[in-house]
């Protein structure tokens, strides 16, 4: 029977790594797992208000089809949300409620990528945006990003710009190193699409875990340049079960066939789970001090992860500014590659992390991500595991 070639570039490397680890956890050993960024698997939990929310809302009877473009109150608050980071969104209809940003940036890819176009993605990337830019015939191009000071490399982005072109895909806090990006820097990438004539797609679903410096988004910078922004309440807000998130259009006339057509999409896959939108809504709307005492716990996880690393002989990491995860360079592998590295890491010592080539072959090879989520007493015993193996 016949399958679809565009299903062959799909891939998902921190969940394609889980399947080696239910093997051997079926087999009787203990995996410990660092694989995935879900703070929930961690021991964080959404406020109880939040969680309120969610039952009232199903015994209230919201459990019918919501509106295709979302809770009109949850995006109203949405609006006042990013409008307050900067971002020129208006009105409602500049924002679109999806299950979870991976089903936003989807929609987007669908809408821009045709056969043979390219788009730029920073190297290392999330897999999903290499995946649904391949899903739709496109060809994803990884730019350089320095790890150390968190800087796009402005000349390769230059060199790597063509004719096919079509889009510059940023993820600020980033997924998997932690990168920050500027406000010059984000002024910069947005000076560089709008000669280009380039869509902008910025995914801030991290914007609320930084660490050591106020957060830029780039609201702040976009003016009225063609920005799609991607966010939702997975990370910061504590409901990655829940799967919600948006999409945000920058008041720019480059947008308006995508404020007209991406809806289609928002359409004809119904609706996103209408009682999870009032639980978004309770999240954005009730007392955030959570979210500041979510951030101090992971700084102190964040700090003690980084400096273990960096005291392994064979193992160097940068230090992430924002998100959960760390991102170490294999200084001296004597494995095949990243992928066998993580894999013998897996068997000898059950502690599963994700290869970096996965994350991009071009910058991504010779790194692991791990995340930083478990409290300090599972990091220690993880990170003792790790620097003997290394050893």
């Amino acid at each position: 029977m016949k399958i679809s070639q565009r299903v062959a570039g799909v891939e998902y490397a921190i969940r394609d790594i889980a399947l080696e680890a239910r093997k051997l956890q079926k087999q009787g050993k203990k995996i410990t797992y660092l694989n995935i960024g879900d703070p929930l698997q961690y021991g964080f939990q959404p406020p109880d208000r939040v969680k309120e929310a969610f039952v009232k809302a199903i015994k209230d009877g919201q459990n019918y089809y919501a509106s295709s473009e979302g809770l009109p109150e949850l995006r109203q608050a949405i609006v006042k949300k990013e409008a307050a980071k900067g971002l020129r969104v208006l009105e409602d209809d500049d924002v679109l409620v999806t299950n979870g940003v991976s089903e936003g940036l989807e929609m987007i890819m669908a809408s821009i990528v045709e056969t043979g176009d390219e788009v730029l993605i920073p190297g290392p990337y999330y897999p999903p945006y290499a995946s649904y830019v391949r899903l739709f015939g496109g060809k994803p191009i990884e730019f350089l990003v320095d790890l150390h000071n968190s800087t796009p490399d402005l000349d390769d982005i230059k060199s790597k710009i063509t004719s096919k072109t079509v889009a510059i895909c940023l993820i600020s806090p980033n997924n998997p190193t932690g990168v920050v990006f500027s406000e010059k820097s984000l002024k910069d990438l947005v000076d560089l699409a709008n000669e280009h004539d380039l869509y902008i797609i910025c995914d801030e679903i991290y914007d609320q875990i930084v660490f050591d410096e106020k957060f830029t988004g780039i609201g702040k910078v976009s003016g009225d340049s063609p920005v799609i922004l991607l966010n939702g309440f997975s990370k910061v807000h504590l409901m990655s079960g829940w799967r919600v998130g948006y999409i945000a259009f920058n008041q720019s006339k480059k947008l308006e066939l995508l404020r007209e057509n991406v809806p289609k999409l928002s359409r004809v896959r119904i609706a996103t789970n209408l009682p999870v939108q009032y639980a978004a809504l309770e999240s954005l709307n009730g007392p955030q001090d959570y979210v500041t005492k979510f951030v101090s716990d992971l700084k102190k996880r964040r700090d003690y992860t980084i400096k273990r690393l960096n005291d392994m002989n064979g193992i160097s990491c940068s230090n992430p500014k924002g998100a959960f995860y760390a991102f170490p360079k294999i200084e001296d592998n004597k494995y095949g590659s990243d992928k066998e590295f993580v894999t013998e890491l897996l068997k000898v010592t059950g502690i599963l992390t994700v290869h970096g080539s996965g994350f991009g072959t071009q910058y991504g090879t010779g790194h692991f991500r791990m995340v930083f989520l478990p409290d300090i007493p599972v990091l220690e015993e993880a990170l003792n595991k790790i620097e003997k193996f290394v050893a």
